[in-house]
């Protein structure tokens, strides 16, 4: 065989064993990535975090926010502040915003419009058809203004119920030593409740860098609630007047324990009453079915002789 074809072949081969190695050398870093992968976490893009959420979180919430927000221009423009403050004291139920509310508003009032249209117009006449679809964009109107105040009476419920032991361990907590905020941390720690975020949110806009008396002052506002502005006015007090805040908060602690007690007996006081009218109602007429029942034929039969 001629020298020149075998030095030929042999540079050759030569480079395609060049090449394999190179490869090989190439993709021995991404077997190793691999298996580091399978025992460490990779940071994961935004779009592979966005993915990882399910599809009505990703799609149908955002749409719906989006057209809320849209109806919500074409609502009326009033008391945007009071119900901004209404749907604070309601803990933002679903992250509602003021717009996002009117538009709510809106939209069930068409919705209920079109249903009472559609069954009353056929079926009865035109100025009952009226009245009954009136009826239904006045319902539409409402009901989320009702739901709202459901909302808001429940959650002011719940932190007027919270706030006496919320007190005692923070009076506790400041007599063994701890800063107020410290104090309210350890709260914090204690109870996941309506009170207990609304004392992170102190915290937190404290972090911020807000006065302690702005940060409560917003609180007392977002709650609603009678007692915590009396608490927050104290203990803003007592800060401005250097007054021993142990001592603040042991009095509205006190305080708070005397009026869950009358809360208490008030509403026992009250349960006579609202017992009455399914005893009126409910029970009596039962009880008079059961005792008079039988008597009945005979009454009958008496009257059905003479």
């Amino acid at each position: 065989m001629d020298p020149t074809l075998l030095i030929f072949l042999g540079i050759v081969g030569l480079g395609i064993g060049l090449v394999v190695f190179g490869l090989v050398r190439v993709r021995q870093p991404d077997v190793i990535n691999d298996r580091l992968s399978q025992f460490t976490e990779r940071a994961m893009t935004l779009e592979e975090l966005e993915l990882q959420q399910p599809f009505y979180e990703r799609v149908v919430i955002p749409t719906m926010r989006s057209i809320l927000a849209t109806l919500g221009r074409f609502g009326p423009k009033q008391s945007a502040e009071r119900l901004k403050t209404n749907l604070q004291q309601a803990g933002n139920p679903g992250g509602i915003t003021p717009a996002m509310f009117v538009g709510l508003r809106v939209i069930l009032s068409v919705v209920l419009l079109g249903i009472f249209a559609v069954v009353t117009f056929p079926t009865m006449a035109l100025p009952q058809a009226i009245m009954y679809t009136a009826i239904g964009l006045i319902l539409g109107y409402m009901l989320p203004v009702m739901w709202l105040g459901r909302q808001i009476a429940n959650r002011k419920h719940n932190i007027t119920k919270a706030l006496p032991d919320a007190l005692d361990l923070l009076t506790i907590s400041v007599e063994a030593g701890l800063a107020f905020d410290s104090a309210l941390q350890r709260v914090t720690e204690k109870w996941d409740d309506e009170l207990s975020r609304e004392f992170k949110r102190v915290l937190a806009d404290i972090r911020l860098g807000r006065s302690r008396r702005d940060a409560l002052k917003d609180m007392a506002t977002r709650t609603g609630v009678e007692d915590v502005q009396t608490f927050t006015a104290a203990v803003i007090q007592a800060d401005q007047l250097g007054v021993s805040l142990s001592k603040i908060l042991r009095i509205q602690s006190d305080q708070m324990r005397v009026r869950r007690r009358q809360r208490a007996e008030e509403a026992a006081q009250k349960a006579p009453i609202k017992m009455l009218f399914p005893m009126v109602f409910l029970i009596f007429p039962a009880l008079f079915v059961v005792i008079l029942g039988p008597a009945v034929p005979r009454i009958m039969s008496g009257f059905g002789g003479l």
